[in-house]
């Protein structure tokens, strides 16, 4: 394993969901200015602090904000909502004061239906931009180009009654795709990437890579039996396209332009394989593709290892993984893996999975202090899933309610009326009460995270079951030079014994580094472990 390893390999990675996280003028959204206020807490350089090495933010761009900000209107300007282009730039230099870089969300595949790049294109079937969208006829009178599903159910198509075609969106109506087969559009694009990488920015997320082009015949996919209507399709021909992947390829070319930059990329998808193949040779694609098949995994040990298995066994020699559990799109986990069981106990054992396997681990907001999913009502619903598909639980909402601070008022999160309710938790769970309580969430999350950057083998060890766990049970070694760290996560509400083999422990007395249930620094006899109800243990060896 190489020490020279780049900062993404070695940092963690704490999502910011703008709007959620601090508010600074009292109009009830979050802001840049909220987060420059709260940088102590993400990281001042102390174990006091999270001391995470990088922040994802949200869309800032301009935006109607109907998604969440993923409606883009204007790639090139700060939405307003959030403060000024010089806010950025101070958030920018601050973080980078404190070596904490800064990564944006940003959003190709498609635009804000209020973009004047759309607002041209429906204008006319003569506009100069009218190929910047994909439009077609449909096949017949009242009927759409072809069968494709929005992700959000329904139709892919939207009807223009001005220009009489049909425009695509694979998500919803007021989001258009773009034409990446269009050679301005890809232009265009690359231009936005580079303006704001000449402005500082470390790196990207890319929303929905996968989704860059189609098939260029606009071909059907076939039909499969699944439980919801988009799932009733496999789809070959409106996402995964060999094209996307050029695309990807093109970007980290233009990245690699500029010296310590990252691209992140989200691949949405049921298959495993795509993914990965978004990685590339590891050296030419994305530098990190998320890997949902981990973040959607039930509460089983057996399942978490398959899934980190499977991914140990498919990348390719130079590639590196990432893991995530929460973000703005999922259930969040305290609520989601909690159930039937004791939460508390089991975000800790998470958490120490997340933050001690090999790779990139990507926090969410309020994941460290046990931040529940939210029940919002109906009438107060911002997310536009959330609303169409009431009272169906598939609503977005409660994973994005706002930062829990303090027991007052509004949590601390803003003087005024909040965007989204804040959870009801808030007065017993927040940062200012876990703060002080040594034995926190929020105090184990920091202790991880700072024990991992003081272990070369959580940084850059190599990674290895342990054989012969019994069920319930997840362990693996982590091993760089003569350094070894041995992890293990009962996930089950009994305890369980395992056996240290010869070879793990060397015929020495492993060491607790940390532990849910221990003492750190006591000394442990080799042979066999006793693992407490919901234990988390790391081990030196």
């Amino acid at each position: 394993m190489r020490q020279g390893l780049a900062w993404w390999q070695k940092g963690v990675i704490y999502q910011i969901a703008v709007p959620s996280f601090s508010d600074s003028d009292g109009d009830g959204m979050g802001d840049l200015r909220g987060i420059i206020n709260n940088l102590d807490y993400i990281n001042d350089g102390t174990p006091n602090s999270l001391g995470v090495d990088a922040i994802w933010l949200t869309p800032i761009n301009a935006s109607p904000m109907l998604d969440f900000g993923y409606d883009v209107s204007d790639y090139l300007s700060i939405n307003p909502r959030f403060g000024s282009a010089g806010d950025f730039l101070e958030l920018l230099q601050k973080c980078h004061e404190r070596g904490v870089r800064v990564i944006m969300d940003m959003v190709l595949n498609h635009t804000s239906s209020e973009h004047p790049w759309f607002v041209g294109s429906r204008s006319s079937r003569d506009d100069p931009r009218r190929d910047w969208y994909v439009w077609r006829d449909g096949k017949a009178p009242g009927k759409t180009p072809n069968g494709w599903l929005a992700v959000v159910e329904g139709s892919a198509w939207e009807y223009d009654d001005d220009t009489r075609q049909f425009y695509y969106h694979a998500f919803l109506p007021f989001q258009p795709d773009l034409n990446w087969r269009n050679h301005e559009v890809r232009e265009a694009l690359f231009g936005v990437v580079r303006s704001w990488l000449d402005r500082g920015v470390d790196g990207f997320r890319l929303d929905l890579i996968n989704f860059l082009y189609e098939d260029v015949l606009l071909r059907d996919n076939p039909r499969k039996f699944g439980l919801r209507p988009y799932d009733w399709q496999v789809h070959l021909y409106d996402r995964s396209q060999p094209e996307s992947l050029d695309a990807a390829k093109e970007l980290r070319r233009i990245t690699d332009g500029y010296e310590g930059r990252v691209l992140m990329g989200e691949v949405y998808t049921d298959t495993r394989e795509d993914a990965v193949a978004y990685l590339g040779d590891g050296t030419d694609a994305l530098h990190l593709s998320f890997y949902l098949d981990f973040a959607q995994r039930k509460w089983k040990a057996e399942g978490f290892r398959e899934s980190v298995g499977w991914l140990e066994e498919h990348l390719p020699p130079a590639g590196w993984p990432c893991y995530y559990l929460n973000n703005h799109d999922l259930p969040r986990t305290y609520t989601r893996l909690g159930k039937g069981g004791d939460a508390e106990a089991r975000a800790k054992v998470a958490a120490a999975m997340m933050l001690t396997l090999k790779g990139t681990p990507i926090l969410y907001y309020g994941e460290e202090i046990g931040m529940p999913t939210s029940k919002v009502p109906r009438k107060i619903m911002d997310d536009p899933i959330g609303k169409k598909f009431w009272p169906i639980p598939v609503g977005r909402d409660g994973a994005r309610t706002p930062m829990q601070w303090n027991g007052e008022r509004n949590s601390g999160f803003s003087r005024g009326e909040p965007w989204l309710p804040v959870d009801r938790s808030y007065r017993a769970r927040n940062v200012a009460l876990q703060d002080d309580d040594t034995g926190s969430l929020l105090n184990w999350y920091r202790r991880l995270i700072w024990m991992r950057k003081e272990r070369p083998s959580l940084l850059l060890g190599s990674y290895r079951t342990v054989e012969g766990a019994p069920k319930g049970v997840f362990a693996f070694l982590r091993e760089y030079g003569k350094e070894r760290t041995a992890v293990f996560l009962n996930f089950a509400t009994r305890a369980a014994a395992v056996e240290l083999q010869a070879d793990e422990v060397r015929g020495r007395k492993p060491e607790v580094l940390l532990s849910t249930h221990r003492e750190e620094g006591i000394e442990m006899h080799p042979g066999k472990l006793e693992l407490g109800p919901d234990e988390a243990l790391l081990l030196k060896i």
